[in-house]
């Protein structure tokens, strides 16, 4: 069995393919940028409405999950680094048609996702200009982000370190803040630990809502996929992906569950929401001179960043689709730069959705655009650990060459991961969230029908044809 290499990332106009430019350094911060967005700056209101304090435990769980998650998809990334990265392993190790639903599914997910951060930004605009409609903010920004992705991905890969280092520093800097206040000279003025345990004490709302919780906070760690679609873009896969993988796990997990208990300790979780992001709250609640203000513009960085990255993974993946023939040919196509501008265009679809729904929903935009968008995520999440029970196999039974880094403890946490996702998925249909599943159900069987058309149509696929597909 031998590596995809760089024939996978061929485009089917033909031309030079995409191009390998993205450091070991770059990666992680696109995935760091990916993940720590509004996830985490405000929709970890959300994940506290619901759980109280236990919201820390939540956020435990679900990183547990992504170590589970990251450990599968780093094995396999490197035996198969190429732009269509967990599609293209379905569909060698599971089903041609597994391949089709996941990688569409992962491409919708994407583009509501750009509607959920540019919702997100329409929100904290809101602190600086109360009187200007959202939609008006939508259309600027999504505009800005839009011109960037057409750049070269060296480029992307700049500005999308430079943001995501913004974001980490202030998280860093929000951590010693929160700490000098609780543990300081001034923590005697703040609950500290007691308010983890005070307002009906550490679990308000049972392991229900600890339960719910950690749903919520996947929603927080969505992106962290994203190193895989870049590995057809990297400059040393087998050593940069594994590497970056590990690193934004850790700092991910370091930085959540840290953050939000911080954030617990300051301000009483009765007081989270969503009308403004739970860390400028606790600017405010510390009254400290222009901090809020400063949080605010921090929190809208991380939104511009998680749709910058949402932008590239969904025009990438649009792209592997055409270069697989399910989707036309003319999202194959590259300009000068090695930028697939065709498959981007396509992909800003969720920036018109959010100005609809931002229009139609002012208030309660930003939940529904999040409920709807996880699908096609988890959902991704989910066939990667399946695909990982039989990657696994199927590789050391033909005698593969040996692989950098392997999962632990397989197959028994492959599957435990596999299970927790799925039963968290399950969860959804019995909270506000149900919109998930109402839309991810039919969206499946909609492509279903599809995937039957377009292999009904290109049932004349040659076998020189098939010899490429198996060589991704």
């Amino acid at each position: 069995m031998e590596d995809g290499g760089d024939e996978g990332m061929k485009g089917s106009t033909g031309g030079e393919g995409l191009k390998r430019q993205l450091t070991t350094g770059q990666l992680s911060m696109i995935s760091m940028g990916m993940a720590i967005g509004t996830g985490l700056f405000l929709g970890s209101g959300l994940a506290v409405g619901a759980s109280g304090p236990s919201v820390i435990i939540s956020y435990a769980i679900g990183a547990f999950i992504v170590l589970l998650l990251m450990g599968c998809l780093a094995e396999m990334t490197v035996a198969h680094p190429t732009s269509g990265s967990f599609g293209t392993i379905a569909d060698r190790y599971l089903h041609p048609m597994v391949g089709f639903l996941v990688r569409y599914s992962y491409w919708i997910a994407q583009v509501l996702g750009i509607g959920v951060e540019v919702s997100a930004i329409a929100v904290y605009m809101k602190y600086w200009f109360p009187s200007v409609p959202g939609i008006v903010w939508i259309i600027v920004f999504g505009a800005v982000l839009i011109y960037v992705n057409l750049t070269s991905v060296n480029a992307f890969g700049t500005f999308e370190y430079w943001f995501s280092m913004i974001k980490v520093s202030a998280i860093v800097g929000f951590i010693l803040l929160g700490a000098y206040v609780l543990f300081g000279p001034t923590g005697q003025h703040h609950g500290g630990m007691n308010n983890l345990v005070s307002d009906g004490g550490f679990f308000p709302f049972g392991f229900k809502g600890m339960w719910i919780a950690v749903f919520i906070s996947l929603f927080s760690f969505l992106g962290t996929e994203l190193i895989a679609v870049t590995a057809g873009e990297a400059k040393d896969p087998d050593t940069a992906v594994p590497k970056a993988l590990k690193a934004t796990v850790f700092r991910l997990t370091v930085f959540y569950v840290l953050t939000m208990t911080i954030m617990l300790m300051i301000v009483p979780w009765s007081q989270a929401g969503i009308e403004e992001s739970p860390f400028v709250k606790v600017m405010d609640y510390l009254n400290i001179p222009g901090a809020s203000g400063i949080m605010n513009f921090i929190v809208l960085t991380a939104a511009l960043s998680s749709m910058n990255g949402q932008l590239y993974a969904s025009s990438r993946t649009m792209y592997s689709l055409s270069t697989e023939r399910f989707a036309p040919v003319i999202f194959g196509k590259l300009n000068k730069k090695g930028v697939p501008t065709v498959a981007l265009a396509v992909s800003t679809a969720g920036i018109i959705v959010a100005a609809v729904v931002s229009a139609l929903m002012p208030g309660s935009s930003y939940a529904f655009m999040m409920g709807i968008s996880m699908f096609g995520s988890l959902f991704t999440w989910l066939v990667i650990f399946v695909s990982h029970l039989f990657f696994r196999k199927r590789w050391e039974k033909a005698g593969g060459r040996k692989l950098p880094v392997k999962m632990l403890g397989f197959p028994y946490l492959t599957l435990l991961g596999g299970l927790l996702l799925l039963s968290l998925m399950i969860t959804a249909w019995f909270t506000d969230f149900k919109i998930m599943l109402q839309f991810g159900v039919p969206w499946l069987v909609f492509l279903s029908l599809v995937y039957l058309l377009v292999k009904k149509k290109n049932h004349d696929v040659t076998p020189a044809n098939k010899q490429h597909k198996d060589a991704v």
